[in-house]
Formats: structure tokens, C-alpha cells, sequence
């Protein structure tokens, strides 16, 4: 879902190397419960995400859902009598900081395992970490296929919870062509986000693969206002659909904008469109006729005892890294109850997750890609609320 790795590659490079002799003398401010994992007290596990920065929302969010997770384990009596305990790390929404708050949690805190980060440079920059640990991860949201798999090779350590943006990028071609019929396609992408980007290519590749024509690919900039000037150029274009993958906070005045200049074409999109804020950013009106696909659909009946549980919880409805961040507990805990503590045992115990049943539907671990076989749904906008239009089932 969240971000590529490039632009931080080598500041988690030069981190990994500063901070690699921690590991072995232990540094940063303790955040709880440092050494009992040893004791045997209690079950001590790692919560690395952006609590703060930039990507605040997302990071916090999906923090929350790994919290609910853990207590309810907690509230039936924990795993073998022992609590679960979560040490938090706030990453500050940097992919440095992320490999120093996986080093904390590994080296001071103890953690048999990391719950995050929530968006893919920052997972990919703790990666090193782990594997050197041999510290199993689960990343809730990070979508981009290299955060699992790098040169073709699985990363042993690290797994997702989430789908990722070739899936995305190919249901939504296929709902074009198939369900709405179309013959003609515009992509607008955010040129500053490799999800984005990776999604539109995914996109082009399958819309003309079905027999449907690309006729233009325009681009606007993460935290743009003014999207105009290229919507006026992609109304010429007149397609059929306009296939635009980026986060709710653009997409929401993309389509007041194209709506305001009388677009009338079906608008689609991924799991980045999935928060109610977008409806008030574009509008009701603005986003009948558009369409996403994401990773529940908060009617679906296996979806209740998730969203129920955390509105008692918190006061609020949840959004989609909330969910993905129950999910990526679920999975923790259940392989800790398949195994105890060992991080090697967890790490075989996660890889061989098979139809367990988390907040979002029903998961299967990829052994060969740590990628979760698990469905996804297309939703459609209308009138300020989201309908189940496709429930595609899991694939592999």
C-alpha cells in the first residue's frame, strides 16, 4: 500500500552499519518490560511502527489494531498462562529510525517477533535487522513484492498480512474490461510513489492484455491541490475509465475536481482510496461511479466480529491498517500458540499459516513468497456510502 524503497535505501544502509555493534551492547531508552521475555513472565513482542511523522495515520492506526489483537488474547488468559506484552518503537515515519527501533526492540527489549512498520521503505530498511537476528516480521500494510522477495529469493524472516500491488493493479484491470466493459483507459499516477506507480504499470499491462486501449498516462505529485490543468487534458482523451492509484487525501480532490469539470467517466482505484475521509474531501455526489478494490468490506459477515470489537474498544470505526494490523496479531499469535517462543519456531509457524481466520477473512501463508493468500474485494461509492460490488476468492 504504502511507499517504494528507493529514496531510502542508502540512509538504511549507512543506519545498518552505525548501528549493527548495538546489537551486542544494547542502546535508546528502554520502552517497558526490557528482559522478561527471559523470565518467562511473559511473552515480549515488538511494535515498530509510525507513530509519529508523516505517515502518522497510517502507522498509528495499524499500532491500534495490533493492540486489540493482543488484548483480547490477553483478556482470554493469554497463550499457556503468559500474557503477551507489546514494547511500542516509534519509528518517527523514517527508514533510519526504523532499523534503530528494530535494533532497540531485538537488542534491549528482548521481542521474539516485530508487528511492523506499516509502509514498505520502512520495512525493507528494518529487513537486515531481522534476518541478522533471525527475528521473524510481520508487515501489515506494505504491499511493494520487494519487501518479501528480493532477486527472486524469499527474505526468511519477513512476512505481510496484506496483498500486494500486482494483485491490486491486475483485479482492477480485469473489473474494467470485464465487469464495466470498458474499451478505453486513462492512468493517473502520483510519480512521487513507487505504489502508485507499480499499480498503474500493473494496470496498463492487464487493460491491454483483456484487448482494452491505454489512450493517455498523466501524473501529479503527492500533496498537490491543483489537479486541473491535467484533468482538463485527460478529458480530452474521453475514456471510458480513469484508473487513478494513489491515497485517499489526493484521490478525494481528484474527483471533486474531474467531477467539477464535468468527467463524468467511472473513476477506479486500490486499498489507498479505503478511508471514509475521502467522502468528505471529494464529495457524495463527486464519487458516485467510482470504484476500489481493498482487503474487507465492513458488511461482510466475517468482517462484524473485527469491527465490532474495535468500535467497543476505541469509539470509532475502524480503516483498512487497523484491520491489516489485527490481522498481522491474529497471525503472531497464532503462531506462537502453535509453537511457544523461539523465533525460529514462530518464523516456521507463520510461514505455515493455513485458513486462519483474522479480522479482514480467512489467511493462508505463501511459504514461497510470504505473501498471504487471502480475497479481495471491489467496492463501489454511491452516495456517500460503499457497496460490495466483487468478492474475488483467494488465489493459490
Amino acid at each position: 500500500m504504502l511507499f517504494g524503497k528507493k529514496k531510502f535505501r542508502l540512509a538504511a544502509m549507512i543506519a545498518s552499519g552505525v548501528l549493527a555493534c548495538s546489537l551486542f551492547t544494547g542502546c535508546g531508552e528502554q520502552a517497558g518490560g526490557g528482559g522478561a521475555a527471559a523470565t518467562g513472565e511473559e511473552i515480549v513482542v515488538g511494535s515498530n511502527f509510525e507513530l509519529t511523522g508523516n505517515v502518522a495515520q497510517y502507522g498509528s492506526n495499524s499500532a491500534k489494531g495490533f493492540r486489540l489483537a493482543v488484548k483480547e488474547i490477553n483478556d482470554a488468559g493469554g497463550i499457556d498462562g503468559k500474557k503477551i506484552k507489546i514494547v511500542e518503537a516509534d519509528n518517527k515515519s523514517d527508514a533510519a529510525e526504523a532499523v534503530n527501533s528494530a535494533t532497540k526492540l531485538i537488542s534491549d527489549d528482548q521481542v521474539v517477533a516485530i508487528i511492523g512498520p506499516a509502509v514498505t521503505a520502512n520495512v525493507i530498511a528494518e529487513s537486515q535487522v531481522a534476518a541478522d537476528n533471525k527475528v521473524a516480521v510481520i508487515a501489515p500494510a506494505a504491499t511493494n513484492p520487494d519487501v518479501t522477495v528480493e532477486n527472486g529469493v524469499v527474505k526468511p524472516f519477513i512476512f505481510r498480512s496484506c496483498f500486494i500491488d500486482p494483485q491490486q493493479g491486475e483485479v482492477m484491470a480485469e473489473f474494467a474490461a470485464k465487469d464495466l466493459n470498458a474499451k478505453t483507459a486513462v492512468i493517473y499516477v502520483d510519480s512521487s510513489s513507487d505504489y502508485s506507480k507499480s499499480l498503474g504499470k500493473v494496470f496498463k499491462e492487464k487493460f491491454e492484455a483483456a484487448g482494452g486501449q491505454v489512450a493517455m498516462e498523466e501524473a501529479f505529485l503527492a500533496k498537490d491541490q491543483d489537479f486541473k490543468a491535467a484533468l482538463t487534458k485527460i478529458q480530452t482523451a474521453n475514456a471510458d475509465v480513469i484508473f487513478v492509484p494513489g491515497y485517499y487525501e489526493e484521490v478525494g480532490k481528484i474527483v471533486k475536481q474531474a467531477r467539477e469539470l464535468g468527467i463524468t467517466a467511472a473513476m477506479l482505484g486500490a486499498d489507498g482510496w479505503d478511508d471514509s475521509k475521502v467522502v468528505d474531501i471529494a464529495g457524495k455526489d463527486a464519487l458516485n461511479n467510482t470504484y476500489f478494490c481493498t482487503h474487507y468490506f465492513e458488511g461482510d459477515e466475517d468482517a462484524q466480529a473485527f469491527i465490532n470489537a474495535y468500535k467497543n474498544e476505541y469509539k470509532e470505526d475502524p480503516n483498512v491498517f487497523a484491520a491489516l494490523g489485527y490481522d498481522s496479531g491474529k497471525m503472531l499469535i497464532d503462531a506462537i500458540q502453535r509453537g511457544g517462543t523461539d523465533s525460529e519456531k514462530i518464523r516456521d509457524n507463520i510461514e505455515t499459516i493455513k485458513d486462519l481466520k483474522v479480522g479482514t477473512g480467512v489467511i493462508t501463508m505463501d511459504a514461497a513468497t510470504h505473501n498471504p493468500i487471502k480475497g479481495i474485494v471491489i467496492l463501489e461509492n454511491k452516495d456517500g456510502s460503499r457497496s460490495l460490488r466483487a468478492k474475488i476468492a483467494p488465489q493459490g
